[in-house]
Formats: structure tokens, sequence, C-alpha cells
């Protein structure tokens, strides 16, 4: 099993090397900005290394959206960050569910994520799987409760999207750790990526703050299991400073 950390440097190789990561997710350019990614000055040592990569797209994008002006340059920005993870060799790019606003239906924002979907089908498809990721907060969000998730998948699961399972946010969203990896395979099918992060907030929050995995609100041990259960690569996306014990935590335990 794979795993590794989100790493911010310039050099995700040299982080890699120095947290112990047989996995690293990296940003591709400002995590709240339009701008298209340019190239990565590691690239070539990226396809190179025997370090998986992974890479989340902005946290701007919202693909359920119904503003266009929020909606369709997302659509963009997820096409052309998908090309440059193919760039570094990645095996998937992270991708938020979205939300729609208050008093919105959120069927029409699925609806969004289909057409999306289905118009880049025509178009021969994404460059990298997409990987649709669990979010901790939004009464009109498409992936926080496993519900909206599986109405989500009923209109895109068709075209073979990929699941990022975060534990933090599953927490935060009202959704119990235990027996989570089955219930989302239920809904999805699949685990593709786990992102093990504990909580500084209670159960059902809402609020996405990241903890490492002996200092927040879930249970070490219930974090192992839910790694071991999903059986995919993970990266923990906890304060770097903790990330090497992080990621020694959990080798230690799968090992068992």
């Amino acid at each position: 099993m794979l795993i590794g950390a989100h790493v911010r440097e310039d050099d995700p190789v040299a982080a890699a090397a120095e947290r112990g990561a047989d996995i690293v997710q990296v940003f591709l350019a400002d995590p709240q900005g339009w701008k298209k990614p340019p190239p990565h000055p590691q690239a070539d040592e990226l396809r190179a290394s025997d370090v998986a990569v992974v890479v989340h797209s902005p946290y701007v994008v919202n693909l359920a959206s119904l503003n266009n002006r929020i909606r369709i340059p997302s659509r963009k920005l997820v096409v052309q960050h998908a090309e440059a993870a193919a760039g570094v060799g990645a095996i998937g790019l992270v991708v938020h569910g979205g939300h729609v606003t208050q008093g919105e239906d959120a069927a029409q924002g699925v609806d969004n994520w289909r057409k999306f979907f289905e118009r880049q089908a025509d178009e021969g498809g994404f460059a990298v799987p997409i990987l649709i990721e669990n979010t901790a907060g939004g009464e009109n969000a498409m992936a926080r409760r496993f519900d909206a998730l599986a109405r989500l998948w009923d209109a895109i699961g068709e075209y073979g999207a990929g699941f990022c399972l975060d534990t933090c946010h599953a927490h935060a969203g009202g959704e119990e750790l235990v027996g989570v990896v089955d219930r989302a395979r239920a809904v999805t099918g699949r685990i593709d990526l786990v992102h093990l992060n504990n909580s500084r907030d209670g159960f059902d929050s809402a609020r996405d703050r990241h903890a490492n995995i002996d200092s927040g609100t879930i249970e070490p041990e219930v974090l192992a299991a839910v790694c071991a259960a999903a059986d995919a690569p993970v990266v923990v996306e906890t304060p770097a400073e903790g990330q090497p014990a992080d990621i020694a935590f959990l080798r230690e335990r799968l090992a068992r």
C-alpha cells in the first residue's frame, strides 16, 4: 500500500524522501486561483521517480455551481489541471464535490456534474482519472453526506469517476468512520485514494480543519482501521511537521 503526504514544496521528490513517502500529493497552481497550471519544474524527475503522484485541483473549483461565472471556468480549470497532472505522471486529479447555494435545487448541481462528464467523454475523456472527494460542510453540498453522494454517483458513475475518501471531511460532515469504507463502496463501488486526516473539531461540525493523527478528535486506531479497510493509496494532509510520524504510524499499524 502506498502511503505518503500532501507537500507544498517546489521539490516534491526531496519532500517525499524527507517524509519516507511512497506517494505525494501536490498543487500545480495557486489553490485559490483560476490560472492555468504552468509546467512543473520537476516533471521529468517525478515521472522517472518511484514516488507516485496525485494532484489536487484548486479549491475554487465548483462544478456543481449554477453560476455560469463559476461553473464554466471550473470546467476549463479541471481539464487544464488533468492535462498538467498527466505531465507529472499523476495517478489522478482530486476534485471536491462542490455545492449549490441556499435556495437552489441540488438536483441541478448534480446535473451540472453529469453534463461536464458527458461533454468531456464526447471529447475523448480526461488526461488522468478524476477522483471526486467528499467534503465537510454545506447543506447543499454534492458530496458531504453519502445520501447526496449516491445521487451524484447515480448521475456520473457510468463515466468512470473515481472516489477519494477524506476521513476528516467524513467525520466533520456527519458520517461515522466505523464502517465508512463499506458505506462509501456501497455508493461508489470503489475507493481510489484516502485522505487520512484527523480532525481538530467534533463530529458533524461541518468544519474542515485537519490535525495530525495523534492530536485530533478521532481515535488514531479508527483512522488506521479505515486505511486498512480501504486498501488504497493513502495521503495525509496533516500539518507538515507531523507528517513523518503520521506515515510511520500507519506503516506500523498496517504491518501488524
